[in-house]
């Protein structure tokens, strides 16, 4: 049966559609709107923690035709508000799934919107950018009053959604001769496949962002990570004098919203993009390099290139020039803005993980060879 909804825009652009997945009290689920350009991946997406407070519009037309996997979920449960695409899959074809995406939807008591002419809603994001919305079988009245109430996610410590409550360990798997380092990771939002690839290289204790600087160092790490994860870098109660209390003990790795974090305990400062960087096709330049790497991105805020004090910006975006990396010129300490780990997306940028071991080593080098604190070889001073 046919349940005939539609999104309504704060700005009161309104979509028709159907609707998918659950079905919510008062038939309204509000949130800010985004848009991803992956090809594939819609399950990791979907359970990615970054997303919490955001409805997805996948730009993809054909959405759901290999089902879904439980070894493809990123976090215990879905924590995005809803689902758009244009056209959900009827059937599921993959040797690997166990049921097909609208059932899972359900499942994790998450409203989708099918039918919705999907192109025009993502150029008018990309014209218009990123804003609150509300989609649902209520009448377009409700829907257009829940979407100017829906606050976005400016302002909003979502971190403290999504972060787990308590210490979990992970043993190393990693192969051969050498012994495995021990990390840290604060989760702000943390994917299953970052701590995969960090497993690789070490034991890893993932504990809650709220997690002191002075417990973290009482259990003697070889090095930090600090994850991606959802929302506003200044609204994340308590990372910055953490992170504050752990730069120059101990070696550290950001990505994504760590990435922001770290910078702004550097003194940086961030700033919300028009519609942010979600997809699996984003060119990103290596400055020591030279290389250009084919990234996977997920992040609605950026680092002020001009902003950053005793760090040196080590990869751009080719898109629109926004800073994708830093290091530290006298600390260990480096970040990027993209998601090496991928998951979904290219592998291009994996040597980020074994960089990180490295400088655990005490090497402190980078892929093409300066010391720790030597300017990288094109990096831009900021």
């Amino acid at each position: 049966m046919i349940r005939e909804a539609a999104l309504v825009l704060s700005d009161g652009e309104v979509f028709e559609g159907e609707a998918i997945g659950a079905e919510v009290p008062g038939g309204i689920t509000s949130g800010e709107v985004v848009f991803n350009t992956v090809l594939t991946g819609y399950q990791e997406v979907i359970t990615d923690p970054s997303y919490a407070g955001q409805i997805i519009t996948f730009t993809y037309p054909h959405i759901g035709n290999y089902g879904v996997a439980p070894a493809d979920h990123e976090s215990r449960r879905p924590f995005c508000r809803g689902v758009i695409v244009r056209d959900m899959a009827r059937r599921r074809s993959n040797w690997r799934s166990t049921g097909d995406l609208e059932a899972f939807l359900v499942n994790q008591g998450i409203a989708g919107l099918a039918g919705v002419d999907t192109r025009r809603l993502t150029t008018h994001i990309r014209d218009a950018g990123a804003m609150p919305g509300a989609f649902g079988t209520a009448s377009e009245s409700d829907l257009r009053a829940a979407a100017a109430a829906e606050p976005g996610t400016d302002g909003i410590d979502l971190v403290a959604t999504v972060t787990r409550s308590e210490s979990e360990h992970f043993t190393s798997t990693r192969e051969g001769g050498k012994p495995p380092h021990r990390v840290v990771a604060l989760d702000f939002g943390l994917k299953a496949t970052i701590v995969r690839h960090l497993r690789t290289i070490a034991h890893v204790e993932v504990v809650p962002a709220s997690t002191s600087a002075a417990d973290i160092l009482a259990r003697q790490p070889d090095g930090v990570f600090l994850s991606n994860g959802p929302g506003d870098p200044e609204a994340v109660a308590g990372a910055g004098g953490t992170i504050s209390g752990l730069l120059g003990e101990v070696p550290i790795f950001g990505i994504c919203l760590g990435h922001q974090l770290l910078a702004a305990a550097l003194g940086g400062e961030t700033y919300k993009l028009p519609f942010g960087h979600h997809g699996g096709n984003h060119p990103v330049r290596n400055l020591a390099t030279g290389t250009v790497e084919i990234t996977s991105q997920n992040h609605n805020f950026c680092v002020a290139d001009s902003s950053i004090g005793g760090a040196d910006i080590t990869h751009i975006n080719l898109n629109d020039h926004t800073v994708e990396g830093l290091r530290c010129r006298d600390l260990p300490a480096f970040s990027v803005q993209y998601h090496p780990e991928a998951g979904p997306g290219p592998h291009d940028s994996r040597y980020l993980f074994a960089q990180f071991d490295e400088l655990m080593d005490g090497l402190h080098t980078t892929e093409s060879g300066p010391a720790q604190g030597q300017l990288l070889g094109g990096a831009t001073h900021a």
